[in-house]
């Protein structure tokens, strides 16, 4: 059996280096020069286990994720706007414990047809958490995980389990990849 150094994380300083160019790629292809956020959203522990052995349910639930951003800043601003976000799903927590969550690195606003940025300085975190929500639900239950039952009940509860966090963030595209 041979190794390779090209494989992820086998030596600590190949991954260093190959870190840093994919954030230099990143940082000159990708991102507007625009304030970012840095967005966190999780799903309620009863819906975690749907994720844990259904793994490519996880692109799903980072396709609600943008769904839900999306339909947020359109209601916002009453007109269809395109955010730039890179996500990443996480599937443990600080105790190595099983917690499926998404971090999602966003512009402060989007883009419309017309190709003009328009920028959002703050975003509700409740009014965004509902949204996703109802997303993840509408998600489960047209897979036939979850009855649409279930879905209505879970909203009904005064804390559903889902929650965003999007205080932290960035004023350039430099500084967007170290937040």
């Amino acid at each position: 059996m041979t190794f390779s150094r090209k494989t992820r994380g086998f030596s600590p300083s190949c991954h260093a280096k190959r870190l840093e160019a994919w954030g230099e790629g990143v940082r000159e292809t990708l991102l507007l020069d625009v304030p970012h956020r840095q967005v966190v959203l999780t799903i309620p522990k009863t819906l975690r286990i749907f994720f844990k052995f259904r793994r490519r349910l996880l692109g799903e639930l980072c396709r609600s994720a943008v769904r839900a951003l999306t339909l947020y800043l359109e209601a916002l601003t009453g007109e269809e706007l395109v955010p730039g976000i890179i996500a990443a799903v996480q599937t443990f927590g600080d105790r190595i414990n099983f917690h499926h969550h998404l971090h999602l690195l966003v512009t402060e606003g989007g883009m419309d047809r017309a190709g003009i940025f328009h920028r959002i300085p703050r975003l509700d975190d409740v009014r965004l958490a509902e949204i996703f929500a109802r997303e993840v639900l509408r998600l489960l239950v047209d897979r036939g995980l979850l009855s649409s039952e279930w879905a209505k009940r879970i909203l009904s509860w005064r804390h559903t389990g889902f929650n965003v966090h999007s205080r932290v963030r960035t004023g350039t595209r430099t500084a967007a990849l170290f937040i």
